[in-house]
């Protein structure tokens, strides 16, 4: 995690700057001019830049030696324009920080005007500054540390406001930094029982309330689907519950995750190809728990109630097989079909544990759940863009603003009445999913989480299943967890007070 301060001059030997192209013609951004020790040169540097077929496009980064020990590094920032959005110089910073992996210190001359664009830049840096190498036994000593260190060059001055950017930057970075190790952790080490060992550790040092529900206490306590899902493991089920109360709090929220630490499929057993990956179906919990971890360290006064369903999908003779019928908590019975829609089963227990909790708390601003849930969403968004359903347009629209500004790509997907076919039982209040149909499987499970929501409850239901991992780095984004949804619901929470 790379240390992040602020200064109105560059000092460092390193130097961050900005580089665009139009109509094949290269700029440097900011002009260097504002650089008076390289502007004489900037004919020859952007003579190099050309010899180096640079094209400033995004995610490109081009290092250049400079007179004595000085190199610059020359970050893309696509199309040439007079200003950029957000989103881009945060890319741009993230992409740079990554290339400068194994440097003790860099400044970032990019623009940055307003304090948006001074967050957007160390935020950039704060997620592009990750490795993980916990299991990289004797490679490790190899590998390059992130950059430890970085200055970020600004007119915005040393005051208040860019410290406290600088502190959300960094505590940002460290908390999606928690989400992609717990991704990045192979299933052998994080099963549901470290996994809540390991965030029950750092809840209780942020004065986070914990409650943590074992096999027995979810079976007795009427947890059918958590119980149904993990029954077949040796490592058996969780439900961690983690309570932010800060002194009047002027929203209440709750959370609930999509912890499955392995996916295998159970008796509908997934292909060898790509099963490596499901790993990763645990991204829902450790996001939903990494953001509450952030809201109480940034002191937002909203309430958080998070629930992260902890599970294993295994083959064995305890596993659920099709056909069975499940009792939900709530009472619903759930005819299992397809023992590999395990996440909605898992999900719906916490729906339920979180309304009634609201109804005893207090009532709630928003519910969301967040899931690595269905193919189906990878199918239709690709690897990069989560989908977002609801119950409530109004709650959507204010989320879509807070993603905006977090720099995450989600996109409204309807819910349509006339998919609530596909879950019909004939021996049961429902099916978990009908594998005899195709069509519409992200919308048909979003559907099936919303029968486990009250219609006066505002819910958002963000399927993740493509953006949670990726095998190529861009931009602040590393190989591995990406840490999606984090600061999305970071700056939902930071979004409603503003606006209460």
């Amino acid at each position: 995690m790379a240390t992040l301060k602020s200064a109105p001059k560059s000092t460092s030997d390193i130097l961050v700057l900005g580089l665009s192209s139009k109509s094949g013609k290269l700029s440097i951004h900011p002009n260097i001019a504002e650089i008076p020790a390289i502007a004489a040169d900037s004919k020859k540097l952007l003579a190099i830049l050309s010899d180096l077929a640079a094209t400033g496009k995004e995610d490109e980064v081009i290092k250049v030696s400079y007179t004595g020990p000085r190199l610059l590094v020359f970050t893309g920032f696509g199309t040439t324009a007079a200003t950029y959005s957000h989103e881009t110089l945060r890319r741009a910073a993230g992409a740079a920080t990554r290339a400068l992996a194994g440097q003790s210190q860099a400044d970032f001359v990019l623009p940055n005007s307003t304090m948006a664009e001074f967050s957007a830049i160390a935020e950039g840096i704060a997620l592009g500054a990750y490795d993980f190498t916990e299991f990289r036994g004797s490679s490790k000593a190899a590998q390059k540390a992130p950059l430890k260190a970085a200055t970020v060059v600004s007119s915005v001055g040393v005051n208040a406001a860019s410290k406290a950017a600088l502190k959300r930057a960094e505590i940002l970075g460290q908390n999606v930094a928690i989400t992609r190790d717990l991704v990045n952790t192979p299933p052998s080490h994080l099963t549901p029982i470290t996994f809540t060992a390991q965030m029950k550790k750092i809840a209780l040092s942020l004065g986070i309330k914990v409650e943590v529900l074992n096999e027995v206490q979810l079976k007795a306590k009427g947890y059918g689907g958590i119980t149904s899902v993990g029954q077949g493991s040796a490592n058996p089920p969780r439900l961690l519950h983690l309570s932010y109360s800060p002194v009047k709090p002027k929203k209440r929220l709750a959370f609930v995750g999509k912890g499955i630490t392995f996916d295998s499929g159970g008796y509908a057993l997934k292909p060898a190809l790509g099963m490596g990956d499901m790993k990763s179906d645990m991204s829902g919990a450790a996001a939903v728990v990494a953001a509450t971890f952030a809201i109480a360290q940034l002191k937002l006064p909203v309430a958080i109630d998070t629930y992260a369903c902890l599970a294993e999908n295994m083959v064995s003779g305890e596993a659920t097989r099709p056909s069975d019928i499940v009792t939900m908590l709530g009472g619903k019975t759930v005819e299992v079909l397809n023992p590999d829609a395990e996440g909605r089963m898992v999900m719906a227990d916490g729906l339920v544990r979180a309304v009634a909790d609201a109804e005893r708390n207090g009532e709630l601003a928003g519910l969301i759940d967040v899931a690595t849930l269905t193919g189906a969403q990878v199918v239709a968004l690709g690897t990069r863009t989560s989908a977002v359903m609801t119950n409530n347009e109004e709650f959507r629209t204010l989320f879509l603003e807070a993603t905006g500004t977090a720099g995450e790509a989600f996109w409204p997907m309807p819910l349509p009445d006339e998919l609530k076919e596909a879950l019909a039982s004939s021996s049961a209040d429902m099916v978990n999913s009908n594998p005899a149909i195709r069509a519409g499987g992200m919308l048909i499970a979003g559907l099936f989480l919303r029968e486990f929501v009250p219609s006066h409850v505002p819910w958002l239901h963000l399927d993740i299943a493509g953006p949670a991992l990726t095998h190529e780095a861009h931009g602040y984004t590393p190989v591995g967890g990406t840490g999606v949804a984090v600061r999305s619901l970071v700056a939902l929470a930071e979004l409603g007070v503003s606006k209460s």
